[in-house]
């Protein structure tokens, strides 16, 4: 396996050093538009390569990742027969055309962006998350390729509980909550986003999405659907609220349950925040008009400003303190009796920092598709078309993420 790695950011770093532990894969290009990202990445990969120390398996390249055609050269360049996309998700779409052109197996961590209804947004879908990837899925059938979307932690590893879930412990399923939570801390910072702040903008702001049997998906607004969760190893309880993310999209596709939510643990400063944001219009994305000290102009987005005044998530860990726990909470009945499970992977900042160098948000989300890969490469997970994690046996998974040295958990609620 030859893996274009694109994206050399907090996630994509911690990408590199994660998989330079194993020895599936016989080389990984790794591409951004800052070339001195992409090799300082590389050079990390190389230095921490436990499997081949001599054989450099780690290059470095620089690309536009919304270049569809420079990307297909890139990956036709250094032979990749599989793009793994680590950017954000405003070039979701790009990328993946651009592995359907290579003909490359496709793998990203979130999925291609929603549009709200235009007159009922609190009520109606309007374009869903992953729309724009699922109605290509009949072409990555027909030419007997997967593209395996969604495949971080959240989306990702809360999908592959749900099929656990479903496979093992339920025969009957009420509901699948997606409940995340942490108790992080930043040195020096009273706002200090430990992902990145464009995406948690998209997220947070968006018309969140719910999926009922009887009803299909539907859409409430934001921050609603309060509710206090208790999570594991510490953390306690957190308050949650409705948030628009993929997994809602995606479960119900391959598990059946009667009622599939996302609820985030942001916290009243924290959604305080997020609201003054939209109040002053500093959550768009359209580029604005602004007058430059030397009486120019430039035309920039207020979102990319936002995100450009608050510091990298990637920098941070070594100020961050606390744990980080994503969960699926699933309710229903097992051999006639009531049921109800959280099971969660929770990774404490410390020890991340400590055996990878890299902040326990981005390196949770970063483990997930390295082990997805490892289990294409193996071909336990093979399959065609436009496929999330819950489409696949979930115990290989559980299993291997163990084998990593990252163990996951199951309460019973």
């Amino acid at each position: 396996m030859r893996i274009l790695l694109v994206g050399a950011g907090g996630v994509g770093g911690a990408i590199v050093r994660i998989a330079a532990r194993r020895g599936y894969f016989a080389h990984m290009t790794v591409a951004d538009y800052d070339p001195a990202r992409a090799e300082a990445a590389a050079a990390a990969g190389n230095a921490a390569d436990t499997t081949a120390p001599s054989a450099a398996r780690f290059a470095a390249a620089q690309v536009d990742a919304s270049d569809e055609a420079a990307v297909a050269a890139l990956l036709a360049e250094h032979g990749c027969d599989v793009l793994l996309n680590a950017t954000d998700p405003r070039f979701v779409m790009p990328l993946f055309r651009a592995a359907g052109t290579a003909g490359a197996r496709y793998v990203d961590m979130a999925m291609s962006l929603s549009r709200p209804h235009p007159e009922r947004p609190y009520d109606e879908c309007g374009v869903k998350l992953g729309d724009e990837q699922f109605a290509l899925a009949g072409d990555w059938a027909e030419a007997g390729r997967l593209a395996l979307v969604g495949m971080g932690v959240e989306p990702g590893l809360s999908d592959v509980f749900a099929r656990y879930a479903a496979d093992e412990l339920f025969d009957e399923i009420d509901e699948i909550g997606v409940r995340d939570g942490a108790n992080l801390t930043v040195d020096g910072y009273e706002f200090a986003p430990s992902f990145s702040i464009w995406t948690t903008i998209e997220e947070c702001l968006n018309p969140p999405v719910v999926y009922e049997r009887d009803r299909g998906w539907f859409t409430t607004a934001p921050f609603s659907e309060p509710e206090v969760f208790d999570f594991p190893d510490g953390i306690g309880p957190v308050e949650c609220v409705n948030v628009e993310h993929e997994e809602v999209l995606l479960m119900p596709r391959w598990v059946e349950a009667k009622r599939v939510t996302f609820k985030y643990g942001l916290g009243e400063d924290f959604i305080g925040k997020l609201k003054t944001l939209h109040a002053l219009g500093l959550d768009r994305t359209d580029p604005l008009t602004v007058r430059t000290v030397d009486g120019g102009s430039a035309k920039v987005s207020p979102r990319d400003v936002v995100a450009a005044a608050l510091p990298d998530p990637a920098t941070l860990g070594e100020l961050m303190h606390g744990k980080t726990c994503a969960g699926t909470w699933v309710t229903g009945t097992k051999d006639g009796q009531r049921r109800e499970v959280y099971l969660y992977h929770v990774v404490d900042n410390q020890w991340s920092m400590k055996e990878y160098g890299s902040q326990a948000v981005v390196w949770q989300t970063a483990i997930n598709p390295v082990v997805a890969l490892e289990l294409v490469a193996r071909g336990e997970w093979d399959g065609a078309g436009v496929l999330g994690p819950e489409a696949f046996a979930a115990k290989p998974f559980l299993d291997l993420l163990v084998e990593y040295g990252s163990p996951w958990g199951l309460r019973e609620q």
